[in-house]
């Protein structure tokens, strides 16, 4: 083997080893960011799209496409007038019909304010929900988030035990401070008292957990709207947040409704969508309750908290098909 094969082959080696490491090293989500960790329902959705479109646009294929949303969460009225526009468009090939069923999602979730808004000194943000859906990690992350802008953590989930331990550990890692009261207390007593501490720290947000679930003595609902209340006539409620579990489905939205009849929601945090084939809950959440997603938690660390962005969402559940 003379001289310049040996280079040759040097340098396709060497361009090779830059190759492998231009690959490992690349973020994984590069084309649709931390909303590329919905793989599971691109996976699923993927398949079941690609399944409907192998036979050609038939009668059939708007069938099992339809059925296909609606196995994701889509909902069964938002399924079947996304398919009636996608149809309305008259594709003539499944990257035509791709591409429209694309846009009549984004259609789906535009024209709302997903800004995250703090007016006010200090703002109070509000998070609802039922136990289980993550509310407690939720505002750790919140606080992590915001907590160059100061912020501070109100425990007032007085009736499940450790609650307020468990959001002071929280409170510790994303650097805040968090105000609690006794077990069982008044739930708007520690808002009460973390706005007044905010007050006096110059502190710009305070975030408020919130008891997830009926106590044997006080009707929950009750104690929403004394603490909402109790914080409206301390400072400015900017948002109230109800925070969501993505796998519960449907189910889910029958669980919280009654949060939106008794608080002014205005947000949604839709967490564990990087567990669920059924990301579309997204879209169905917004359309059964009427109030934007803002946020997606995407994972347990307490950086796995993203802003929504509907383009890069409808993006990454079809990219598989």
């Amino acid at each position: 083997m003379d001289t310049s094969t040996l280079i040759l082959l040097a340098v396709l080696a060497v361009i090779a080893v830059i190759g492998i490491v231009f690959l490992l090293r690349r973020p994984k989500n590069s084309q649709t960011g931390e909303l590329g960790r919905l793989s599971r329902t691109a996976a699923s959705l993927g398949a079941a799209l690609r399944g409907a479109w192998s036979s050609g646009l038939t009668d059939e294929a708007w069938e099992e496409i339809e059925s296909a949303l609606i196995a994701a969460d889509v909902g069964v009225e938002t399924a079947a007038r996304v398919v009636k526009a996608v149809r309305g468009s008259h594709p003539e090939t499944t990257s035509e019909a791709r591409a429209a069923l694309a846009g009549s999602l984004k259609g789906e979730l535009s024209g709302h304010d997903r800004t995250l808004h703090i007016e006010g000194e200090p703002a109070v943000l509000l998070l609802v929900g039922v136990n289980g859906t993550g509310k407690t990690t939720t505002i750790a992350k919140l606080a992590h988030r915001m907590a160059d802008q100061g912020v501070v953590l109100a425990a007032a989930d007085t009736y499940r035990a450790a609650a307020g331990e468990q959001l002071r550990t929280w409170g510790d890692r994303a650097g805040v401070s968090v105000v609690s009261g006794q077990e069982g207390g008044d739930p708007a007593s520690v808002a009460f008292d973390a706005i007044t501490s905010a007050k006096a720290k110059g502190a710009r947000v305070v975030l408020v957990d919130t008891a997830g679930r009926l106590h044997g003595k006080k009707n929950l609902m009750a104690e929403m709207a004394k603490i909402h209340r109790v914080a409206s006539g301390e400072a400015n409620v900017a948002e109230v947040l109800l925070v969501l579990d993505a796998t519960a489905g449907q189910n889910g939205l029958v669980q919280v409704r009654e949060f939106g009849n008794t608080v002014p929601l205005t947000g949604i945090v839709l967490t564990k969508l990087d567990g669920t084939a059924k990301g579309g809950i997204a879209i169905s959440v917004e359309k059964e309750l009427g109030v934007p997603v803002k946020f997606v938690g995407l994972g347990e660390g307490i950086d796995d908290l993203e802003p929504f962005d509907p383009d890069s969402f409808v993006d990454t559940m079809l990219e598989e098909s």
